[in-house]
């Protein structure tokens, strides 16, 4: 591996989201440290964690119809049988739900769980709970997708947490989608649940630490075999 690999190995990149964020956690540390060291490395530390925050790594995505990954990095918190929301129009029967929780220090870009088409986007205002709630689900503010994946209809759900103020979602309504693609991003901790139709085989557990685009968290059809790998 050459000197220029292993800088670029190194180097994580960082999501455009987090440009201004970064630039204005530096530039409040340089006058702080016009009064006071001390302000200074406090300034530093949080420009640093900002930095991370907005992290935005490549990921190897199993290519497999038959695979629903991880939609976001972080713990699972639930999951179970779940009536989906109401505005993503899927009906009034209980889903499989799975729940993945992202604090403050997790990737918060967040990525498609199957392949298909967006045939629903519905963002809805709502409360700022802790996402680790499941009260969450239904109060807080959120941004729904549906895809028409092979498997059926898929949901994803984008939660604002705590600290999270912000949803952002960067694809539209008639879009194709890649699993695995990046479609936006939860700022300062938050949740994301997806939803899915009979015949999805769960193959996470609660408590489980999830990567956003490369663990497999639920299985249709037969056992699967050993799937073909995208870095995306």
């Amino acid at each position: 591996m050459s000197l220029a690999d292993t800088i670029k190995n190194t180097f994580v990149p960082i999501n455009r989201e987090g440009y201004p964020f970064i630039a204005g956690f530096a530039v409040v540390t340089l006058v702080l440290g016009f009064f006071s060291t001390s302000l200074f490395w406090i300034g530093a530390i949080l420009t640093a964690w900002c930095t991370y925050f907005f992290r935005d790594p490549e990921r190897v995505t199993p290519v497999d119809d038959r695979l629903v990954v991880s939609p976001a990095d972080g713990v699972v918190s639930a999951v179970g049988p779940a009536v989906p929301p109401a505005e993503l129009g899927l009906g009034p029967t209980e889903m499989m739900r799975i729940s993945v929780f992202m604090n403050v220090f997790s990737c918060h870009v967040n990525r498609s769980p199957v392949r298909g088409r967006i045939t629903t986007i519905e963002h809805r205002p709502g409360k700022f709970l802790n996402a680790e709630l499941d009260k969450a689900s239904a109060e807080n503010e959120r941004n729904g997708l549906v895809i028409d994946s092979p498997n059926g209809r898929i949901a994803a759900v984008q939660i604002a947490g705590l600290v999270a103020r912000r949803i952002v979602c960067w694809t539209e309504r008639g879009n194709d989608i890649a699993v695995g693609e990046r479609f936006g991003l939860i700022r300062f901790g938050s949740r994301v649940d997806v939803y899915l139709p009979q015949g999805a085989v769960t193959k996470v557990s609660v408590g489980q630490t999830a990567v956003a685009g490369e663990t497999v968290i639920a299985e249709f059809g037969a056992q699967a075999i050993s799937p073909l790998m995208r870095v995306s």
